[in-house]
Order: C-alpha cells, then structure tokens, then sequence
C-alpha cells in the first residue's frame, strides 16, 4: 500500500485534520489515523505547524515540541523530531508565549507581536518541514490548531489553511456533537472560509457521538446537499482515552481526576495523590503514570484542605515558577507543605515544582523578579539560566533505572540532603527532581510508591505487573481501531493519495 500514496516529485501523500472549535478532537483523530495507517505498514509521520502548549517533550536530538507530536509520533510508530512540531509557543501569560522554533526557543513575544509579523515569516520554514517529512515518508497527518475559520487571523495563518493552501494538501474538519451544535458548526466553518480555501475542505468527521448512529443520518444527508461535502466518519464516544494533553492554559482541572484506574488496589489501601495546580502548570502528564496504577487516586487541588488526607502531595512543573510560589503562599498551600514536611508525609517536586521546594531563587530570565526565598524544604539553591536545558537523561534511583527528560531555564545547586535523587535530592519526605517522565519508568515507580506508602502509613502494595508503556499502546491501538471501524477508511485512502477532489461546491458566503 505504502508504495501507492508517493506523489509526484517523491513526496508522500499528505492530509490536514481540522477541527471546528480548540478541543474538537484534532488531536486524537490525528493519532488514530496515524495508527491506522502504521498498521497498514505506511510509513507515516504527523506534523503539527504550530502548536500552543505547556506540555512538552524533549526528542532523542534535544529538541523541544509539543507532546501531543509525540504521542502521535508514537501512534505512527516512528522517532519524533523537530519537524514534526517547527514551532511552539509557551504561554507565559495571558498576553505573552515563549517561542520554539525548531526545538529551541529563540525569545518570548507578545501575542500582537507575533501575530503582527513573526507568525508570517515562519510559513516558509513550516513548509519546508512538512516537504522533508513527505521526502522520506509515504504519508504525514497534518493537525490543525483551533478552527480554520477563524477569519480574524486567517491572513498570519501557517497551521489551518495557509498550510494546506501552501502544501496543496486537502482537509476534514473535525467537530465535537458531544458539545452540540456540530451541523451548524461543520456548515458555518466551510461558510466563512474564502472560495479557495473551501476548495480544499474535503468533508467532514463527527467526534464523541453518544447513541444509534442512524438517527444521525438525515441530518448527514441534509449536510451534504447543503455543502456537497460527505461525512466521512462518525466516531463513537470513547472512555478513559488518556491520551497526552495539549492545552496548558484549559479550563482549572481542579476536581478533575486524570484516567484513573477504576481497578481495585493490590494491597489493602488505595494510595492518594493530591496535585497542586499551580498557574501555567506544565507537563502535568508526569502523573499519568501514578494514576495508571491501580489503587491510586490522583486529584488536581487548589486549597490547602485538600491535602489533608493525601498520602502523596505533588508540585508539577510550571512555566512560572516565581508566580507559582505567590501562588502557593496566597492560598496557604505553602504553609500546608510545610506542615507536611515537618510531619514527615511525602511531597515530590519535579522540574518548576523542585525548584519551589528549594530555599532560594535567583531569576532575571523567567519572571525577572531577581532573588527570591523559596519553601525551603530542600537544601536548593535555583539560578535561571538564559540558555534553556534540554536533555534526555538516564540514570538510577531507588535501585531502579529511570529515563526521563528535562525542560527548564533553572540551574539547580543541590547542598546537601538525606539522598541524592536523580540529580535532584531527599531531605525526610520531599523529594525534588528536574526530570520530567521519570514515573513512567515502571520498576522506579513502585519502588518509589513503596516508599511512599511506608512514609504515609498505608497498607499500599504496587501491582506487579503495571506496565505503562504497553497501556499507553493500548490506547493508541484504540484510537486506530476507532478509525479504523467506524469511518470511511477508502476515502481517507483516496485524499492522502490522490490529494485535493476536484469540484467542491462554493457554500456562499464565503470570507474575503
């Protein structure tokens, strides 16, 4: 099959998923169909523009880009690089982001800024990207970002249809029923789209449908003698796809359980995790390793009572780790964990989390706040750094080896502790570290969950046999099997391969 989807000029074919709104589901149809084709032995690749994100991942070649690339680098069974995500940007505020280009960050810009200019300039070197993964691919999934209609800054636009005009590559529009609305949503983004970008909408996927599919149906038809374009799946709504996030700056997740593992615990106890969602909260998918373990319950906090009966209390990173600190003593979650520590029961800090717990923070480069005094549970001196560290690290704790990967402007001077714990420290119960994905590492973490069980005094046994990188497949197989089962597989064939239909209708009015 692979054979079939080359192009003329040798490149591979290509496919853009839009969506109808931020969150219709772009994200995760793109890692199923990603997954679908690998089965059917493609050589595929995703690739995402740009992408807005706190959760990021460090590649084998030490680049930056979004995690959600790598889990649909994952679900296409390939290496993830640079290519696949050329530019990120890191919020550090409502009105700034941190720009990545090319996996390493080259300064911060204000939303006005970038849109005003810099986002304009970057399509050649997106395009670019997108051609090199086509050379040495048969197919690359495209991810949209928000909608493609929206008109007030379709003129800087590289990721929706500035792409797939400039690629020559035809798109779907994914919408969310679950959310309501979706023929009016699939009907007005092709409506406020300019003729020649409508000329690249090939149809329509309909995400997270609850119910017999048939009673969809006059609405579909309806759709399509409105647009003239088909519906070309309707994927059912699927439980418990924990699946990397993208957005960092969503709604609070406060009360929100991420995946937990609804399987009864190894030993007597279950194990509490308590998660302090702290402002621009980063790389928050480092818990989905402890939540996938059965008998453990992992909640996102925001108040100091909320600690009261967690075994494990854990600092994330953070993209503002001074305004995160404010953040914790405002509410008396400061106070809280050092009640904690003095109480010996257990706090783990990773990455901006770590460099909290520590005593002191010096930074001109982050926050430019200059020095400032930290919790002081660590024996951490934090000095930020102009240049960025990003690293893939490798190592042993707790008698286990770990891997794990690094994101941070903070050079972290350890003085002392009871351990020294990947390249971080113990002192009693807290324990600090800058690696991110270190949990996932499955003899570290029971061992690390044994330990925390003892410190809590709970009857907690980690399960034997959790192994989280082959969970982690079985979610991916689930998206290829939703796309593989229940949309028109022959179609996407058909746009990857033979590129943009010829003929689709003109839905008036039309943008500009």
């Amino acid at each position: 099959m692979s054979g079939r989807l080359r192009r003329a000029g040798g490149l591979g074919g290509g496919l853009l998923v839009a969506g109808t709104t931020s969150d219709a589901g772009k994200s995760v149809v793109t890692a199923g169909i990603c997954r679908w084709l690998a089965r059917q032995g493609v050589r595929v690749a995703p690739f995402k523009a740009q992408n807005m994100s706190l959760n990021s991942f460090v590649t084998r070649e030490g680049a930056e880009i979004g995690r959600a690339q790598a889990m649909q680098a994952a679900a296409a069974r390939v290496e993830p690089t640079a290519l696949m995500n050329p530019v990120l940007l890191k919020p550090g505020g409502d009105r700034s982001s941190q720009v990545v280009l090319l996996g390493k960050p080259v300064g911060e810009l204000s939303a006005r800024g970038y849109h005003a200019g810099r986002q304009e300039r970057l399509l050649g070197t997106v395009t670019d990207c997108l051609t090199e993964l086509r050379r040495t691919h048969d197919a690359v999934i495209c991810e949209g970002a928000g909608s493609p209609a929206e008109i007030n800054l379709r003129r800087t636009d590289i990721v929706n249809m500035g792409l797939a005009r400039a690629a020559r590559i035809p798109a779907v529009v994914v919408g969310d029923i679950d959310r309501g609305g979706v023929f009016a949503s699939f009907f007005g983004t092709t409506a406020l789209l300019s003729k020649e970008d409508q000329a690249l909408v090939a149809g329509y996927l309909v995400n997270k449908f609850r119910g017999d599919v048939t009673l969809l149906e006059p609405g579909l038809d309806m759709l399509r003698s409105l647009t003239g374009r088909a519906t070309l799946g309707v994927l059912p709504y699927a439980h418990g796809l924990g699946i990397d996030e993208e957005d960092g700056l969503r709604v609070s997740l406060r009360g929100t359980v991420r995946e937990s593992v609804v399987a009864p615990p190894h030993g007597a106890d279950v194990l509490r995790v308590a998660v302090c969602a702290v402002p621009l909260m980063s790389n928050f998918t480092d818990v989905d390793a402890l939540a996938a373990e059965p008998g453990v319950v992992v909640r996102f906090v925001d108040r100091p009572e909320e600690l009261a009966d967690a075994d494990l209390v854990v600092l994330p990173g953070t993209r503002g780790t001074v305004r995160a600190l404010a953040w914790l003593r405002e509410r008396g979650l400061a106070d809280a964990l050092a009640r904690r520590a003095a109480e010996g029961r257990p706090v783990l800090g990773l990455c901006g989390g770590f460099q909290m717990l520590g005593e002191h923070i010096d930074d001109e480069v982050e926050s430019k706040a200059g020095a400032v005094e930290a919790l002081g549970l660590l024996p951490v001196r934090v000095r930020f750094a102009v240049e960025k560290t990003l690293a893939r690290p490798v190592g042993e704790a707790l008698g286990e080896p770990v891997e794990g990967y690094e994101i941070h402007h903070g050079v972290a001077e350890v003085a002392g502790g009871d351990e020294e714990f990947l390249d971080g420290c113990r002192r009693g119960a807290v324990w600090g570290t800058h690696w991110h994905g270190s949990l996932e590492s499955d003899g570290f973490r029971r061992a690390f969950l044994r330990r925390v069980a003892a410190d809590a005094g709970r009857a907690f046994v980690p399960a034997p046999d959790t192994r989280f990188g082959a969970l982690r497949e079985e979610q991916l197989d689930r998206l290829g099997d939703l796309i593989e089962e229940h949309a028109d597989t022959g179609a996407l064939l058909r746009l990857i391969e033979e590129g943009v239909p010829e003929g689709l209708p003109f839905v008036p009015p039309g943008a500009p």
